[in-house]
């Protein structure tokens, strides 16, 4: 364990441009001149190599007493030595900074669900249109998603749905996730700029003992034809033509699991959920 200390604790100090290079290599996608094309690379490239994931968020908090967005450095540096990815609160700002060092028009907006912004997307403006980014909603959003269209948009994957609905009279783009017909969860994004700093206090919660993600264990992990999700003890596999469930007896095989699957470092997943009770039905 010391040494996965050091290691997190030994981050390199790379700033700038450099930073912005290191993530495009991360992804394994060039610098390019903004294109729809190159939008839809960089985002189906960010959904497969940097997943949803909270264990990283749960191993910060116990040891660090963290209540803040890891930086870049940190965020990249996760990815490459640990196969880390975050939660919306780290995905979705630091792909939208990438964004535009690439050279796109990229505002970061609130998204409502049981409370007002406690969910972060990207909405990019592209060639006189506007598309809805979400890296950070462990969803199959594999493509930068058109807020202009007058009819509904739908993307099936397993046993889930997912059905973005034309705007509303304010500008605002609700997402409805159905699961075996039945809805689940969803959001509704705002249109309005923010800055991140908007977002300090909703960040601070979501680290106290009462959030969501300080109770549960949930990973999902996408590749281009399949995807894996792992729910407290369950780990489902799910491609375009349906879904498998394995559930796990105990924290040791979940862990192995997890480092098995997605090549997170099992002490650190260990450490990190020794004292969640991974009763929790978010999701399920």
């Amino acid at each position: 364990m010391l040494v996965i200390l050091r290691l997190l604790e030994e981050i390199p100090v790379v700033t700038g441009f450099g930073s912005f290079e290191r993530y495009l290599s991360i992804l394994e996608v060039e610098q390019d001149d903004p294109s729809l094309d190159h939008l839809r690379r960089l985002v189906r490239a960010q959904l497969i190599r940097v997943p949803f994931e909270n264990i990283s968020k749960l191993y910060l908090e116990k040891t660090r007493s963290a209540s803040y967005i890891p930086s870049l450095e940190e965020h990249l540096e996760g990815i490459e030595k640990f196969h880390f990815g975050g939660t919306c609160y780290a995905n979705n700002p630091h792909f939208a900074d990438l964004l535009r060092h690439c050279g796109y028009d990229v505002d970061l907006c609130g998204a409502d669900m049981t409370r007002p912004d406690v969910h972060v997307v990207s909405v990019v403006r592209l060639e006189g249109r506007e598309y809805l980014v979400d890296v950070g909603y462990g969803a199959p959003f594999f493509e930068p998603m058109a807020r202009d269209l007058d009819i509904e948009q739908e993307i099936v994957f397993g046993r889930n749905r997912y059905v973005l609905h034309p705007q509303d009279g304010r500008g605002r783009s609700r997402m409805d996730h159905y699961r075996d017909g039945d809805l689940i969860h969803g959001y509704i994004a705002k249109p309005e700029p923010r800055k991140i700093e908007h977002f300090d206090e909703v960040i601070r919660h979501s680290y106290t003992d009462a959030a969501t993600f300080m109770n549960v264990v949930v990973v999902e992990r996408f590749f281009p034809d399949r995807s894996l999700r792992f729910h407290n003890f369950d780990l489902t596999e799910s491609t375009g033509h349906g879904t498998t469930t394995h559930r796990f007896a105990n924290k040791e095989q979940l862990a192995e699991a997890i480092e098995h699957h997605c090549g997170f470092p099992g002490e650190i997943v260990r450490e990190a959920i020794v004292d969640i009770a991974l009763d929790s039905n978010i999701y399920s």
